[in-house]
């Protein structure tokens, strides 16, 4: 999918019917999932039509939905190679050159 010639509207739609197709997997309702995450059950179906979500409430919502190893995923950490450590190294070491005199 080419996420860059998406709306954020449309993404937002995207992530909840994602979330409602995962939920309806687990054979859970709104409301269920409402109790497991503390969000109400009005934020829960908000979320699902695509209608805004904060991060908390993805993340409690992932939470509940036993996905949050997909954070990984999502911003995955940056490693830095070897010989970029090395390099990163030695530019700290290097001096300023002094102005000729």
């Amino acid at each position: 999918m080419d996420w860059y010639s998406l709306t954020n509207t449309r993404i937002e739609t995207i992530i909840g019917e994602r979330i409602k197709n995962l939920r309806l997997a687990y054979n859970l309702t709104q409301n269920e999932l409402a109790l497991r995450t503390g969000i109400s059950r009005v934020s829960i179906s908000k979320i699902e039509r695509g209608m805004g979500v904060n991060l908390s409430s993805l993340i409690e919502i992932m939470r509940g939905l036993r996905v949050l190893e997909n954070l990984d995923h999502l911003i995955p950490e940056q490693e830095i190679s070897p010989i970029e450590m090395i390099k990163l190294k030695n530019q700290s070491l290097r001096k300023r050159a002094s102005k000729k005199k």
